[in-house]
């Protein structure tokens, strides 16, 4: 059952494990996907099992009015008195049950409110899978049984553990409509934890960044990669950038779709299914962007947006600097050569234009180049 409009998840929290200390003090609107991002080894796990209960740690954990831990007070939820529903990397689906024995098990348990067996089934596409074995599901369709099993369970927030970690590319793409249309469809929040850039981009409104156990930034999710001034665990060519777009129209014959960004127009691949006025993100890696001083003609480059040059930033031991590109108030990352700044005579607050190469954005349609 989603919680209450205006509710938060807050959470004042310290967890020490060794060598490694976990600190977090903030408070996350319930509604939307919350991204949890940063490298390996940050903490991003451990604060989701602190949430969930499998482990305990020194301070609160609040959900809307309720208490699910307070250290002080002497509180502590088991995780199954906690109204969170927890999907692991690797499912854990019961091994000696079918899928419908799997989505029953939690059915039977589940408080009542919660989303029905009918719609859950049919949003997750699970009715020609209902008497398969577990053992006989592709990795796509066990995270889908997993995803099922978890909603069944009526929860008040999803809590998702990296859970395309063990797929690969063409499972992840099978299933990532599916974790997009779970908050519009169930209204129930969710916390997703990955060290993906393309699905935090994808799915999550808003993230939170941990480096080594602290919160290095959080906001909305354009904000905060547009606003890092170094992205985590990202090689040069593949810092991101995000861009707002709106779809304008689609080019069937062509089988391309137009997009508005900050007023300037961009064409992609086609986008099937994404409605004129929609919105998207668009995540630019800065290897897949060039700059020209002048705005070019007779190139195979159909995306160029205008913009003015915020910074340059020459990286020490590199022939490589990154070069910050306002378009309409939002920061565009370009890698480009040290010889190419002095050969351009780039400088901060001149007109600049910036070609896209490709672009990977969070649409149904997985990545899309932008030539």
């Amino acid at each position: 059952m989603p919680p209450e409009t205006g509710a938060m998840l807050e959470l004042d929290l310290r967890h020490a494990l060794q060598d490694f200390e976990l600190r977090v003090r903030t408070a996350l609107p319930l509604d939307g996907v919350t991204g949890l991002f940063g490298p390996s080894g940050s903490g991003k796990s451990t604060l989701l099992r602190i949430i969930a209960g499998f482990e305990a740690a020194t301070g609160s954990v609040r959900l809307g009015g309720g208490v699910w831990a307070d250290s002080e007070a002497g509180v502590f939820l088991p995780p199954h008195r906690r109204a969170a529903g927890y999907v692991f990397q690797d499912a854990r689906l019961f091994p000696h049950l079918d899928v419908a024995g799997n989505l029953g098990y939690a059915r039977r348990r589940a408080a009542a409110g919660g989303p029905g067996w009918d719609e859950v089934v049919a949003a997750l596409e699970l009715g020609p899978l209902l008497a398969r074995g577990v053992e006989r599901l592709s990795g796509g369709e066990t995270q889908r049984v997993a995803l099922a099993r978890t909603l069944l369970s009526g929860p008040e927030l999803l809590l998702l553990d990296e859970p395309l970690a063990s797929l690969d590319t063409g499972r992840k793409a099978e299933i990532l409509p599916y974790l997009e249309s779970l908050v519009a469809r169930f209204g129930i929040p969710v916390v997703y934890v990955s060290h993906a850039v393309d699905e935090i981009v994808r799915l999550a409104d808003r993230v939170i960044v941990l480096e080594a156990g602290r919160v290095r930034a959080a906001g909305s999710t354009v904000r905060v990669f547009n606003e890092l001034a170094a992205p985590i665990a990202a090689p040069v060519f593949d810092t991101p950038s995000v861009l707002e777009a709106r779809v304008l129209r689609q080019l069937p014959e062509l089988h391309l779709t137009e997009l508005e960004c900050h007023g300037q127009t961009l064409t992609v691949p086609q986008l099937a299914g994404r409605k004129r006025g929609e919105t998207l993100r668009l995540r630019v890696r800065a290897g897949d962007v060039a700059l020209a001083t002048l705005r070019p003609s007779k190139l195979s480059f159909r995306n160029v947006l205008a913009g003015r040059l915020e910074t340059v930033t020459e990286l020490a031991d590199s022939a490589f600097a990154i070069a910050v590109v306002d378009v309409g108030g939002t920061r565009l990352r370009s890698s480009v050569t040290r010889q190419a700044v002095a050969e351009l005579g780039l400088e901060p607050g001149m007109e600049i234009f910036a070609l896209l190469k490709t672009a990977a954005f969070d649409a149904r349609d997985g990545e899309a180049a932008a030539d």
